[in-house]
């Protein structure tokens, strides 16, 4: 058996695979933009492609994978709302038709992140933990006394759909005022842009948005403080309903640091007002882009705590 997994991050923003050690530590990475306007198979073999960057040849007996949801699970069928080419995509079959001899489990990215936080970052040592990826889209992952949630379909913990704001605009889900509509990153953009924010980028991301916020551009901070708030709100609310310990917030969005985090924590302080609530940690994810590689990779190195015995 290797001594490693082959981890995948799948995401709206990002393909990202690696070799994960035994202990949690990333060896070798590749990444690229996933190509999301270009059709099922076009993706598959860009995602192929970086697997063969770290696989080098080898032929990998453990297999990982973290990918945008929902999904049917465990079977590994994603229909990402940030990958609108994949829809009922047989992933998990697609990844065991090239590997047949090895072990291939797929969940939720968010799931990933949490997971990989909760082994190796912000939650290591907790019972009740939130792992909340703030991004292209908006997710999260639960691991309450220890063991990870899955839920009956695999999508427990999908925060990102908690309503913020029932007159809120309208989501890719389908409804409306969910935290992803008014907190993953491109929505945080349009609405800068909406205000009156122009950026000398031709295409302005949430980077190009953060950077005018931190030289002063008040429609720039106002737009993430709006975010933040948001997040904040959906926090309290799960806080009050899982009895949670802490939550770690990462994702791209996430790096924005205080200008996205604090708004957020003023907002859960607000908000959750209960003795058991306040005690809630809100922090930054401690394993940045890493994190939902270590976590894909926990779904077959560390199994006995993060993948439920024949679920396979």
């Amino acid at each position: 058996m290797n001594d490693w997994a082959l981890a995948i991050d799948i995401g709206g923003t990002k393909l990202a695979a690696a070799r994960v050690r035994d202990d949690g530590r990333v060896q070798v990475r590749a990444r690229r933009p996933t190509p999301v306007t270009a059709a099922a198979e076009e993706i598959w073999q860009a995602l192929l492609s970086i697997v063969a960057d770290v696989t080098g040849g080898e032929t990998p007996d453990r297999i990982g994978v973290g990918c945008g949801g929902p999904m049917r699970w465990p079977d590994g069928d994603v229909s990402p709302l940030n990958i609108p080419a994949w829809r009922g995509f047989p992933l998990r079959r697609l990844l065991q038709e090239q590997h047949p001899q090895a072990v291939v489990r797929v969940h939720n990215d968010a799931v990933a992140m949490a997971v990989g936080e909760h082994w190796r970052g912000a939650g290591r040592g907790t019972t009740h933990f939130l792992g909340v990826v703030v991004s292209t889209g908006v997710g999260g992952g639960l691991v309450l006394d220890n063991c990870v949630v899955n839920g009956r379909s695999g999508n427990a913990g999908h925060v990102g759909h908690v309503v913020v704001d029932p007159a809120g605009p309208p989501c890719a889900c389908g409804g409306a005022g969910c935290l992803e509509a008014i907190a993953r990153g491109p929505a945080v953009v349009a609405r800068a842009q909406q205000r009156g924010w122009h950026s000398q980028s031709a295409q302005p991301s949430a980077l190009d948005l953060a950077e005018d916020a931190r030289r002063g551009d008040s429609i720039a901070v106002s737009a993430f403080a709006d975010a933040g708030h948001a997040l904040g709100v959906a926090l309290a609310s799960v806080a009050a309903a899982l009895d949670l310990e802490v939550v770690a917030v990462g994702g791209g969005l996430a790096n924005a640091g205080d200008l996205l985090m604090r708004p957020a924590q003023e907002s859960f302080e607000l908000h959750a007002r209960l003795d058991f609530t306040r005690d809630c940690r809100i922090v930054p994810a401690d394993l940045g882009d890493d994190a939902g590689l270590v976590g894909a990779a926990a779904f077959v190195l560390a199994a006995d705590r993060y993948w439920p015995a024949g679920a396979d």
